[in-house]
């Protein structure tokens, strides 16, 4: 009989096991350690499924390699008598490359490199590799950054001819600019970003009308009108597919004489924007919308700060500063009131996810981390986008044209149950019907537990049940937001799906699409989802390993002292901490808990002592001492503070990939800059 197999990218475990990761959804196939001997973490592989061996879920071996994940590795060099080799830095990489003696580059005994592989692993052999690059010394900032930059594949420099192409864009609007435009220059229309932010690519204004409806208008920077399907620019700004943020820089997709210049939305200057204009009744519900290619002249840039002062905090000052604009922001606040409770009404997620804020030091060291702060400002624009991109959605929705749609599809209805069984004994409860539930009843769950002592508990857990929102040609909802048609409109110059919805929505502005012109972009849509999916993943993945990077950094000098924290997840080696004050992450280790045996109870996010009945779970608040920190190891050693430590903690590992998080649908993703990272991740 033959055998049935998978096909799928390898993801591997730091202790030498892995998955492979369907191309087709699916249950992910468990490969043992014994049989990954000649494969890599990222590897597309193909396995045949074994029979059946009691591990609770299917097991495979690879047949296959369809598709190397890696062709150079980011590592520390190091040598050993008249042998050579580079170290991963990424442990989900558990071989060494082997370095000839002909290809170590200048490289010296413990600097950070990048090494290209020249042969890939076989049975009882390692892979053999050439240094193309010596980085430094790893304790460097810098190095360590750049470090990550290459190890993601990150793009830095552009290319000759993109930056050629970009500076040969006028600097300025031109008549011919403006032609078949809705002229907007007369209206009052504001920016609102963070306070670091340089490029502005969304501005509003809103018109308060009788009857009591509102007229709110969101303009997004025309950046289809500059790069061309095709070209140069367009092609690089494909294959980077977004801008990534770190605390100290971004990598933008677009060469910053587009970003930050023309199709920058800055204050008192004309600048080409395609404008959503919408009108919403008393209780928030859209009456008609309207979309157009328009011209623009910001009037003001505000920061959220300054929004909060003038509407929260009253601030006789910054009041003065604005007195024009004070009418229109307060028809802004009760527009986004209207539209929150909308959401809340119909089931939309909401997470309440700290972020952190990195200030750095001017060598690049932290200084402090704090939690970013949220404001009434940030969810005025977080509304007005969301509003946006809805209607958007359902406009090229109902016209059938082929679309790059941002779907977030229901969690995983196995995790749901156990959720469910975990919190009934804490009088909780949410309803299923069969496999499906829906947002109403998560959003519900969340509002019960709001200000319980299980609140942080309840949320970890119901976070990890949810799937990653991502980029998809058909129309598969948004789970989420409880949006039955969603996608991204508002942020052309850092994202390459809403550079693809602008082209698609003015096309159907302007006549619409051919039977031909609809069929060849149909054909396109699916490997610009795919691509564009996958190069946002990268960048999350970046992102959250410079913000864990300079959380270690700023945790070095606070070895021995004590923090109050609560338990995140549960493993069969101990549990992770997050210390409450500082938003960062460490292990306590089993054999850091005394003298007794834990066991794990897996659906109850428990660890038990079989001796001393202790139990450690999820949502607990614990206080703990800092042991150790390693940046080479990328780990924070925690103990308890009341428990003797019997023995030293030892072979710590790192958060199982099946704990990942996916805050895909904690409403934190539109705005955000200016602060470094774009949420953690948290990109609805």
């Amino acid at each position: 009989m033959k055998k049935e197999t998978v096909t799928g990218r390898l993801s591997c475990h730091r202790d030498g096991y892995g998955f492979v990761i369907p191309d087709d959804g699916g249950e992910d196939l468990f490969i043992p350690a014994r049989y990954l001997r000649e494969n890599l973490h990222g590897d597309r592989v193909r396995a045949a499924v074994e029979p059946h061996r009691g591990r609770g879920g299917r097991e495979g071996r690879i047949v296959e390699t369809l598709e190397r994940g890696v062709s150079t590795i980011v590592g520390r060099y190091e040598t050993s008598g008249a042998a050579a080799f580079v170290v991963p830095d990424e442990t989900r990489i558990t071989c060494r490359i082997a370095i000839p003696s002909a290809a170590r580059g200048g490289a010296r005994n413990g600097q950070t490199v990048v090494a290209q592989i020249t042969a890939y692993p076989r049975e009882g052999r390692d892979a053999a590799g050439r240094v193309i690059e010596v980085l430094g010394r790893p304790d460097d900032p810098e190095v360590e950054v750049l470090a990550i930059v290459r190890k993601h594949g990150l793009p830095c420099l552009f290319p000759d001819e993109v930056l050629a192409e970009a500076g040969a864009v006028p600097g300025n609007v031109t008549d011919d600019d403006r032609q078949g435009r809705v002229d907007l220059r007369h209206e009052t229309t504001v920016t609102i970003d963070g306070e670091t932010a340089r490029d502005f690519d969304d501005a509003v204004s809103v018109t308060r009308e009788e009857g009591g409806t509102i007229l709110l208008k969101v303009s997004i920077a025309d950046v289809s009108h500059y790069v061309k399907p095709g070209s140069p620019l367009d092609l690089e700004a494909l294959n980077r597919g977004t801008s990534v943020y770190f605390p100290d820089r971004c990598i933008p997709m677009l060469p910053e004489v587009l970003s930050n210049g023309i199709c920058s939305l800055n204050p008192g200057e004309e600048r080409l924007t395609v404008t959503a204009a919408m009108r919403f009744d008393r209780e928030g519900e859209l009456l008609e919308a309207a979309f157009y290619p328009s011209v623009i002249r910001s009037d003001q840039r505000l920061t959220y700060t300054e929004v909060k002062e003038i509407l929260v905090d009253r601030r006789k000052e910054t009041i003065a500063r604005h007195r024009s604009l004070l009418g229109d922001l307060s028809t802004m606040e009760e527009l986004a009131l209207r539209l929150r409770e909308k959401r809340r009404r119909r089931g939309s997620i909401d997470f309440d996810l700290p972020e952190p804020e990195i200030v750095l030091d001017l060598q690049g060291r932290p200084e402090s981390i704090g939690r970013a702060e949220r404001n009434l400002a940030h969810s005025i624009i977080e509304e007005f986008m969301l509003a946006a991109n809805e209607a958007v959605a359902a406009y090229l929705e109902e016209r059938g044209v082929p679309c790059l749609y941002r779907v977030h599809e229901p969690p995983d209805p196995l995790k749901l149950r156990d959720l469910r069984d975990f919190i009934k004994p804490l009088g909780l409860s949410f309803r299923m019907k069969g496999d499906k539930v829906v947002p109403e009843e998560l959003q519900r769950l969340l509002a019960a537990v709001d200000g319980r002592p299980e609140e942080k508990m309840v949320n970890e857990i119901l976070l990890r049940c949810m799937k990653q929102a991502r980029y998809a040609a058909e129309n598969l909802g948004h789970f989420g937001l409880a949006s039955p048609c969603y996608l991204h409109f508002t942020s052309p110059i850092r994202r390459y799906p809403d550079l693809v919805v602008h082209r698609t929505l003015k096309q159907v502005l302007a006549g619409g699409m051919k039977k031909r012109e609809q069929k060849a972009l149909a054909a396109r849509m699916p490997e610009i989802a795919e691509l564009t999916s996958r190069r946002e993943r990268t960048a999350m993945e970046a992102e959250r390993e410079i913000v864990d990077l300079k959380r270690l950094q700023y945790m070095e000098d606070r070895v021995g002292e004590d923090f109050d924290g609560f338990i995140t997840g549960v493993a069969s080696f101990g549990f992770f901490v997050e210390l409450g004050e500082f938003l960062v992450e460490g292990l306590v280790h089993v054999t850091a808990l005394g003298d007794d045996f834990y066991r794990l109870l897996e659906k109850q996010h428990t660890l038990v002592g079989e001796k001393s009945g202790r139990k450690y779970r999820i949502g607990d608040r614990v206080q703990v001492r800092v042991d150790a920190v390693s940046r080479v190891k990328r780990r924070i050693e925690l103990s308890l503070a009341d428990v003797p430590r019997k023995t030293a903690a030892v072979g710590i590992a790192s958060r199982p990939k099946s704990g990942k998080r996916s805050a895909s649908s904690a409403p934190r993703a539109e705005k955000g800059r200016g602060r470094g990272p774009r949420g953690g991740g948290r990109r609805r």
